[in-house]
């Protein structure tokens, strides 16, 4: 099978619509979560990473001449993430052995607050709907793939971008990630009590639950030795993976951990590593009570309770659809910059299992990364990144 190279990369969010922007900024401990009181999302006070409403993602020519209003913000999003990711790619996009990703759980859900219920909005909502605008946008020649697997969506799309690429089907994969947050989404969430009264504290004694985040994020992979060798090059691979289902509850997580384990494990013989290997964990870690216990029972079911874990929700919120791209990417970072970041928010050990949980930004010679994540419908995915 060819090797599945990291090309480039983007990352835009309240931290920054840059990659590079978002990682200096974790390094510095800086959050995007904030306090809003905005009554028309919530008649509640509650903590998230948001946009500035106002904020326009794309406003070039093509948009300004041909298409204003076309695009929603959603929309927007996705298109502003690649082109920063393709600017700095080399990548062909109307080559034909490229193609398109598109990674969200909600897309245009927003769409419903200020629209008539009929057949256009129905048309127009639709996710596969975004995703042959955004294709078009950038003249790619190949129909555009969507995943929409709960919040493993990002991690689901860079595994199906993997495998596209070791069959032989396409050798380069652009894959983009995002959400943004409404009323809808939020009161869902408020529904199920799932969302903290302060800022989210992953794995900590303390957590009462998440705050939600907007954002996009774009991995370029390739097979390519000429992008992997070539200027752009980011000099990390996507070793291997794995996706398992609980098949417990809708919302619910495992008991046991033992389904996320079951993905950890695979992850891992797909990537012909021990756990011995693994230099640091991106966990998932909400800072809901339920996920991040089946988290740490996982781990330690894989033998990994001794190495370092993060969970990057303290900065970010949790960006549903995006979560899984904007933190494997800055696991790329991490690996590449040989640092391991902090875990915001985390004091005390909430988890019965006990975790190596970071609590400062860590300097060590990183070789390897473990990417982990959970969901709605008990889906798991685990994600292995490795240096070249």
């Amino acid at each position: 099978m060819p090797d599945v190279f990291i090309i480039s990369d983007n990352i835009i969010s309240p931290l920054g619509i840059t990659t590079a922007d978002n990682f200096s900024k974790l390094t510095r401990g800086i959050s995007g979560v904030k306090k809003h009181d905005d009554q028309k999302m919530s008649e509640q006070p509650f903590h998230a990473a948001l946009f500035d409403r106002k904020e326009d993602f794309i406003n070039d020519s093509f948009i300004k001449e041909g298409s204003s209003g076309v695009y929603t913000k959603f929309e927007q999003l996705l298109i502003a993430s690649i082109k920063e990711a393709l600017k700095n790619s080399g990548i062909d996009t109307r080559n034909k052995k490229t193609t398109l990703i598109i990674s969200s759980t909600k897309g245009n859900i927003d769409l419903l607050e200020s629209h008539a219920a009929d057949p256009a909005l129905k048309k127009r909502i639709a996710l596969h709907t975004s995703a042959r605008m955004v294709a078009e946008y950038f003249g790619f020649v190949n129909p555009a793939i969507v995943v929409s697997t709960a919040c493993i969506s990002g991690i689901t799309a860079i595994l199906t971008g993997m495998r596209l690429i070791r069959s032989g089907r396409y050798e380069n994969v652009v894959i983009a990630g995002a959400d943004t947050i409404s009323k809808f989404v939020l009161s869902g969430f408020q529904s199920f009590q799932a969302i903290s009264a302060g800022p989210c504290r992953p794995f900590d004694q303390a957590r009462d639950g998440i705050n939600l985040g907007e954002g996009a994020g774009t991995l370029v992979l390739s097979s390519s030795q000429k992008y992997a060798t070539g200027k752009y090059a980011q000099g990390i691979k996507v070793l291997g993976g794995s996706i398992s289902n609980d098949a417990n509850h809708l919302s619910a997580p495992s008991r046991t951990g033992m389904e996320l384990c079951s993905s950890i494990t695979r992850a891992l013989r797909d990537s012909g590593l021990s756990t011995n290997n693994i230099d640091f964990i991106s966990a998932h870690g909400t800072a809901t009570i339920y996920n991040d216990e089946m988290e740490a029972k996982a781990i330690t079911l894989a033998g990994l309770q001794s190495v370092p874990v993060n969970s990057l929700k303290g900065y970010y919120g949790h960006t549903l659809g995006a979560a899984g791209l904007i933190e494997s990417i800055v696991s790329v970072h991490s690996l590449k910059e040989n640092l391991v970041l902090p875990t915001l928010g985390f004091e005390e050990m909430g988890v019965s299992k006990p975790l190596n949980i970071c609590t400062g930004l860590v300097s060590a010679s990183l070789k390897n990364c473990l990417k982990t994540a959970s969901g709605f419908g008990g889906c798991n995915a685990a994600l292995v990144l490795a240096k070249q």
